[in-house]
């Protein structure tokens, strides 16, 4: 069975764990109400902040005071709260709301999506709660619309 977290390790070489901090994640934990996968942790904690490959951003971590998640959490689900995202012509198959079978979708709550990662291009990495058709990690493609991470 692959290891995918050994594998992460393995292509983006040592990891300077700048900012570990457990107490950090959990001052986090709890302030967004929900755990968050320990894979991502264990990644965030090995390289963030960083941009990955030129294009994925791991830009916050817990426990930096310059570039703190948690803030970038919180503005992040601001900005997606305000957005017209639901005014877009999405597919049933790309509609976070048929997706995680809710009538509405929130932004930084327990239940809601959770910014976890972003790219140059302007996607955004969500977590939502998991559903029985997909994986707990989703994304978001410009304009379009919402989809599982297997897409």
């Amino acid at each position: 069975m692959t290891d995918y977290l050994q594998a992460v390790f393995d292509m983006l070489g040592p990891a300077e764990s700048r900012y570990a901090d457990p107490a950090a994640w959990l001052r986090l934990e709890q302030e967004l109400g929900r755990e968050l996968p320990t894979d991502y942790k264990a990644i965030v904690d090995a390289y963030a902040p960083v941009q990955l490959n030129g294009h994925l951003g791991l830009s916050s971590h817990p426990a930096c005071a310059w570039r703190e998640l948690g803030e970038e959490i919180r503005s992040t689900s601001g900005i997606w709260a305000e957005s017209l995202w639901e005014s877009y012509d999405l597919e049933p198959d790309e509609d976070p709301r048929v997706i995680c079978n809710r009538p509405q979708i929130t932004f930084g709550t327990p239940d809601g999506l959770i910014s976890l990662a972003s790219t140059d291009q302007g996607a955004a990495i969500f977590l939502a709660q998991r559903s029985t058709a997909f994986p707990t990690v989703w994304w978001f493609r410009g304009q379009r619309g919402i989809g599982p991470a297997t897409s």
